[in-house]
């Protein structure tokens, strides 16, 4: 059939495949696999098991080298695997020479092929009993001294590597934090310190293969000798002698063509797990490291001098070591001196030519974090929680979600600790000033009671940081009983969180900073940059732009939709008001998004009222003119104000109501600056805010 036409095309098709198909590597380790498999059942004539013991002496020495020369172990991070895979060869190896040396080792010494033939001979030079002797110091040599020392040193770096995991991920997450790295580096070092671990981990376990092998090639000698000698004297008729020399001189040459690379690759797993730690290729680590103190060559050289002269001792051997080690001494030395001096040099040089450079530490203390939370020596295991969420993360989401809510991205917030707080203590910092603090019990819970009559449950009560509610510290074993009555039950990482999102949206104003507020106009479309341009200087300063954002900020007004407030810039500026004007007419733009912002679940908007003698009092109370206009209101009459309005809202309060506060476009910012000092939550808008479309709901009046 290949000679007709479609059986030509269809041969030259299958080949082609084929050949694409061991191409593959994928599919070309999976075939190699096979067939170590395969070599444990099926008999190997002497030419493959001779190609087939060369692969294994040159690859041993092929992993040796690429431990010797990566920079670090992670380099190498598929040893373990080619550990495996080398350990299954040998064995295979084993097995196949094993059935040559059974079945054909009567024929004489070159039963098992050349290389076994000459392995045999070489060692033993014509002496089993030598042959015998060294084999076992290099089995024990392998399994005694070096792969017992690797699997050590294996299980060692594994422990500790796992155990310096959150130190390292705290480290990766506060410098995040701190805006010292972004999200990529973050990524990348987080995926190398879980490479780290992997890789140390199955180092642990690669290396019992090592151990495995050595006792595999102990019992497969003995099984060699004794099976051998009982094949040839009672079924071959060898006299003893015969085969006694035949048997072991092949048995010996397959223990040593087994052992040589498993001793190499022992050797190559030693090195890579004492590699950790230490950069770059090994030669260079080993003379950087020590040719660093040549005062040790020197004491070498003197030690080595005494020696040759010691009575009996050979002369030459030491007389030369000690003076190859005072040259190295003197010549490292001389290195030494040249390096300082050149150093020295240098700092003479750079010192008059840029004197700024002499003062990095006073810029470094000139530096002011604009958002930072200090932490107690306990409560650091915040940073690197790991039954809920990380404190970092927890950061990182209120920035987010501020971000969503009020339109623009709060400053990086670095967490650091604090010795000279308690260690239960933590403070938040604004521009280098406390503006609050608190204290956290780790593997607590915080039960907070919302209607201050829920009773006790057993622990510490204490003071909700945030609203001033009461609360109590109670064991995490009693988090479902406090949900099951009532209690709002947070934990550690929460409270700190809770406490610091509302110091941030209570300080808004001031985060917003000059260049945060030209960073959110360089991020405008173009269409309203163009009207930003119109406004921008001839009518008001960019930084009057960030005088009235500060202002919509301080009463929690959303600064997202930054082309309408730019819209009510532009008309509140054109007849030249001040600050305060123009941010009422920008609020009165913002009618609708007011309006939402502050209903209730029902899509109504309830609000407390001013009765017409306080509007009236209020507006007669009013002084100045622009800028300068203040409200000054009698102190009976301001004591009266107050204790008006808080019983109005109390009495709103009780009926489920969070209602604003209504008054005329006149007095509203005068008023607002009157409530913010008493009750700085409550919401005051004017009637020109109130939309439309808006549904009011009447909640009383004051």
């Amino acid at each position: 059939m290949t000679d007709t036409p479609f059986g030509q095309q269809m041969s030259r098709l299958n080949g082609s495949t084929l050949g694409k198909l061991f191409l593959r590597t994928d599919v070309a380790l999976g075939f190699g696999v096979m067939a170590l498999v395969v070599m444990l059942f099926l008999p190997m004539p002497t030419w493959l098991l001779d190609f087939m013991l060369a692969v294994s002496i040159t690859s041993s020495v092929l992993i040796l080298m690429t431990a010797l020369l990566i920079q670090k172990p992670l380099e190498f991070s598929a040893f373990p695997t080619v550990l495996l895979l080398a350990t299954l060869l040998r064995l295979a190896l084993n097995l196949a020479s094993t059935r040559l040396i059974l079945s054909e080792g009567h024929n004489g010494t070159d039963a098992a092929g050349d290389i076994i033939e000459a392995f045999g001979g070489f060692v033993m030079q014509g002496n089993f009993v030598i042959g015998v002797i060294v084999f076992a110091i290099l089995v024990l040599v392998n399994f005694v001294v070096i792969s017992k020392g690797s699997g050590r040193i294996a299980e060692v770096a594994a422990r500790f590597t796992l155990d310096a995991m959150p130190g390292k991920q705290m480290a990766i997450d506060a410098d995040l934090s701190a805006g010292l790295i972004d999200d990529a580096e973050a990524r990348r070092r987080r995926k190398e310190l879980e490479g780290e671990s992997n890789f140390f981990g199955s180092m642990d376990g690669a290396s019992k293969f090592v151990r495995g092998d050595a006792i595999a090639g102990l019992i497969i000698t003995f099984i060699n000798v004794i099976g051998g000698m009982i094949i040839g004297v009672a079924q071959m008729g060898l006299d003893f002698g015969e085969a006694a020399d035949t048997y072991t001189r092949l048995t010996v040459g397959d223990g040593l063509v087994s052992q040589i690379p498993a001793l190499i690759i022992s050797i190559a797993a030693g090195l890579l797990v004492s590699k950790a730690g230490v950069d770059g290729a090994a030669d260079k680590a080993l003379s950087n490291q020590f040719s660093a103190h040549p005062q040790g060559l020197a004491v070498v050289a003197v030690t080595a001098a005494a020696a040759a002269v010691l009575p009996g001792m050979p002369f030459v051997p030491f007389i030369l070591m000690a003076a190859l080690s005072g040259y190295f001494a003197w010549v490292l030395s001389r290195e030494q001196q040249k390096l300082a001096a050149a150093k020295a040099r240098g700092e003479e040089l750079a010192a008059p030519a840029s004197p700024a450079t002499q003062e990095p530490s006073a810029e470094a203390a000139l530096s002011v974090d604009e958002l930072r939370i200090e932490l107690g020596f306990s409560l650091l295991a915040l940073i690197n929680e790991t039954q809920g969420r990380k404190l970092t993360d927890q950061i990182k989401a209120v920035r987010r979600q501020i971000a969503s809510d009020f339109g623009f991205l709060a400053p990086p917030v670095r967490i650091v600790d604090n010795a000279e707080i308690e260690s239960d203590i933590y403070r938040i910092v604004l521009k280098e000033t406390e503006i609050g603090r608190g204290k956290l019990k780790l593997r607590s819970m915080l039960a907070m009671d919302p209607s201050g009559s829920l009773g006790r449950i057993a622990g510490e009560a204490v003071k909700e940081p945030v609203f001033g509610l009461p609360a109590i510290w109670i064991d995490d074993a009693l988090r479902e009983e406090a949900s099951l009555r009532g209690f709002t039950v947070v934990d550690p990482a929460t409270v700190l969180t809770t406490h610091f999102t509302e110091l941030v949206k209570e300080n808004m104003a001031e985060l917003l900073s000059f260049a945060a507020t030209r960073r959110l106009i360089e991020e405008l479309p173009k269409e309203q940059r163009a009207l930003l341009d119109d406004i921008v200087p001839n009518q008001i300063s960019q930084s009057g732009v960030q005088r009235v954002l500060q202002a919509l900020l301080r009463e929690r007004v959303s600064i997202r939709d930054l082309g309408s407030i730019l819209e009510g810039i532009a008309e509140g500026a054109t007849r030249g008001a001040d600050l305060v004007t123009i941010t009422e007419q920008v609020r009165a733009r913002l009618a609708r998004q007011l309006c939402t912002a502050n209903q209730s679940g029902d899509g109504q908007l309830p609000v407390i009222t001013l009765t017409p003698q306080w509007e009236m009092s209020l507006s007669q109370a009013l002084i100045g003119e622009g800028p300068n206009r203040q409200l000054a209101l009698e102190p009976s009459r301001l004591h009266a104000f107050a204790n008006a309005l808080r019983e109005a809202f109390e009495r709103a309060a009780a009926q489920g109501e969070t209602p604003v506060l209504l008054t005329s476009a006149g007095v509203r910012p005068y008023v607002r600056a009157l409530v913010e000092r008493f009750r700085p939550q409550t919401t005051v808008m004017s009637q020109h805010e109130i939309h439309p479309r808006a549904r009011l709901r009447a909640a009383g009046a004051v």
